[in-house]
C-alpha cells in the first residue's frame, strides 16, 4: 500500500490536472458564451447566482465533512446522510420555489421568477451527489472524480453554447449548471459500490449532526459571502454593471480555484489522518502552506497584469469595464487558497463551531465594509472587500495557532518568499512591455517574462517546494518509461 506522503503527491498530482483541465475547459466555454451573450444576461443569472452556488455547496456539505472524518463508516452512515440530505434539499427547494416572486421583486427584474425556479432544480440534483462525493473524497479517488468532473463541464459546455447559439439569452446559462450539476451528483454513483436502501435510519445522521450541521452552515454562510456582492450589486446598479462584476468575479474564482481546489482534494483528508500527531501535523500544515503560496501568488498576481488583454482579446471589448474589477479581484484570490489552508486544518481538528463562528463574523463584517462604501462606486467597494479578506487571513491564523503549534513568524516564513518573488517578477514583466502596443504581443511577453523570471528566483533561492514538485513529475515520468 502506498504511503501517506505517495498517496498525498498523487492527490495534488491528479488535483491539479482535475482543475487545470476543468479551468481549461470553463475557459473555453467562457469565452464563446461571452462573446454570444451579452453582460446584461450575465448579470441577470448573476443576481441568482448565490442560489445556484449554494446547491453546488451542498455537494461539500457538513455531511462530506463528516463522513470523512469519521474512523469506522458503515453502508447504513451513507444512507442515513442520503436520505436525510434528499428529504432536506427538497424541502428548501419547495421553499425557494414559492419565493420566487419575491426574489424578482427585490431585484426589480419580473423575468427573474421563472428563471430562478429552473435554477433552484439544481439544489435536489446536488444533494443527490453528497454520499459519492464523500465516498470518493474519503478514500482519496481523485483521478475517478476528475472522469466525472470533466465529462459534466465538457456536456454542460456545449448544451450552453448551443442554447446561446439558437437565441437563449440568460436561459443558456441556467440550463448549463443544471447539467453540470445533475451530470456530476449522478455520474459519481458509476465509481462507487455503494447504493442507497430503503431502510431509513437517521441514527448516523443524528450522531453526526453536532459536527455536521456546523460545516453545512458555514458552508452556506461561505457561500453567501461568496456571493453577497451580486445581490447588493444587483439592487444598486443595471443589470449590465452587475454582469460586468459577473464576469470578473467568473475569471477571478476560476484561476484561484486552479489552486485551491488542487490543495482541497487532498488536505482535510490528509490533516485528519495525522491529527494525532500535533508536531507532524504542524509540519504538514507548513508544506501545504509553502505548496500553496507557490502556486497562487504567481498565477494571481499573473493574471491581475494580463487582465486587459485577456479580457479583449477573449471575451471581446463590449466587457472592457469588467477589467479594473478583476485587477481588484486577483489581489484577494492570490490569499484565497490560503484562508482555505487554515480552514481544512480547523476542521480536521474537529472544530467546526470554530470555523463556523469565524467565518459568520467575517461574513458580518464584510458585508457591513461594502455596505459603508455603498455610495463611492463598484471599484471602490470590490476594493474593500479585498483589503478586508486579506487582513481576515491573520484572524485565520491566529485560532490555527491555537490548535496546532504554528506560529505566525514560521508561517510568514513559509508565505512572504513567494509573495515577493511573484511580485518581483510581475513587475520586470510589467515594465518589458511598457513600449508594446499590439495587445497580442504585450500579454505573451508579460507571460514569458513572468513566468521565466518567478522560474529563476525560485531556482536562484533553491526553493525546496519547487525542487520536490519537479522531482516527483519527473520521477512518475521516469518509471512510466521503465514500465513501458
Amino acid at each position: 500500500m502506498a504511503s501517506l506522503k505517495e498517496r498525498t503527491a498523487s492527490g495534488l498530482l491528479w488535483g491539479a490536472m482535475n482543475n487545470g483541465l476543468m479551468q481549461l475547459l470553463n475557459i473555453v466555454f467562457g469565452i464563446f458564451l461571452a462573446r454570444m451573450l451579452s453582460p446584461a444576461d450575465y448579470g441577470l443569472v448573476g443576481m441568482i447566482a448565490i442560489f445556484t452556488a449554494l446547491a453546488a455547496t451542498l455537494q461539500e456539505s457538513g455531511f462530506t465533512s463528516a463522513l470523512v472524518n469519521k474512523k469506522d463508516i458503515s453502508d447504513n452512515d451513507y444512507n442515513s446522510v442520503f436520505w436525510f440530505s434528499s428529504l432536506a434539499s427538497a424541502t428548501l427547494f419547495a421553499l425557494l420555489f414559492l419565493s420566487a416572486p419575491l426574489i424578482a421583486r427585490y431585484f426589480g427584474q419580473p423575468e427573474l421568477t421563472r428563471l430562478s425556479r429552473l435554477a433552484f432544480v439544481c439544489i435536489p440534483l446536488a444533494a443527490l451527489g453528497i454520499v459519492p462525493q464523500a465516498y470518493l473524497f474519503k478514500n482519496l479517488k481523485v483521478k475517478e472524480a476528475t472522469v466525472v468532473r470533466t465529462s459534466g463541464l465538457l456536456i454542460s459546455g456545449i448544451v450552453g453554447i448551443v442554447l446561446a447559439f439558437r437565441g437563449m439569452a440568460y436561459w443558456s446559462l441556467v440550463w448549463q449548471q443544471l447539467c453540470y450539476v445533475g451530470i456530476t451528483s449522478l455520474g459519481k454513483y458509476a465509481l462507487i459500490p455503494w447504493r442507497p436502501s430503503l431502510r431509513v435510519d437517521f441514527g448516523p445522521v443524528r450522531q453526526m449532526f453536532g459536527f455536521s450541521c456546523k460545516i453545512m452552515f458555514t458552508s452556506i454562510v461561505t457561500t453567501i459571502n461568496q456571493n453577497i456582492l451580486t445581490v447588493i450589486f444587483g439592487r444598486l446598479f443595471p443589470a449590465r454593471t452587475v454582469g460586468n462584476f459577473t464576469q470578473a468575479f467568473k475569471w477571478n474564482n476560476m484561476t484561484s480555484s486552479l489552486v485551491s481546489g488542487t490543495i482541497a482534494q487532498v488536505a482535510q483528508p490528509v490533516f485528519a489522518s495525522i491529527q494525532d500527531d500535533p508536531q507532524r501535523l504542524t509540519n504538514v500544515v507548513r508544506k501545504m502552506i509553502r505548496f500553496t503560496a507557490f502556486l497562487a501568488f504567481p498565477v494571481m498576481f499573473g493574471l491581475c497584469i494580463i487582465a486587459r488583454e485577456f479580457i479583449l482579446i477573449t471575451i471581446s471589448a463590449k466587457w472592457a469595464d469588467s477589467v479594473a474589477l478583476l485587477q481588484i479581484l486577483c489581489i484577494s484570490g492570490a490569499f484565497m487558497p490560503l484562508q482555505q489552508t487554515y480552514q481544512n486544518l480547523i476542521v480536521s481538528r474537529n472544530r467546526s463551531d470554530l470555523f463556523m463562528w469565524i467565518t459568520i463574523v467575517q461574513v458580518a463584517l464584510q458585508i457591513l465594509v461594502v455596505v459603508v462604501l455603498g455610495s463611492h462606486g463598484i471599484e471602490l467597494m470590490v476594493a474593500g472587500y479585498t483589503v478586508f479578506n486579506v487582513l481576515w487571513l491573520l484572524v485565520w491564523h491566529y485560532y490555527t495557532h491555537r490548535l496546532i503549534p504554528l506560529r505566525l513568524t514560521d508561517a510568514l516564513r513559509d508565505i512572504l518568499p513567494f509573495l515577493l518573488a511573484a511580485v518581483a517578477a510581475m513587475a520586470l514583466a510589467w515594465t518589458a512591455a511598457l513600449a508594446i502596443a499590439g495587445i497580442w504581443l504585450s500579454m505573451l511577453v508579460k507571460m514569458a517574462v513572468a513566468a521565466l523570471a518567478y522560474f529563476i528566483i525560485m531556482k536562484a533561492a533553491h526553493a525546496q517546494i519547487m525542487e520536490e514538485c519537479l522531482a516527483y513529475v519527473f520521477k512518475r515520468k521516469s518509471n512510466k518509461e521503465k514500465s513501458e
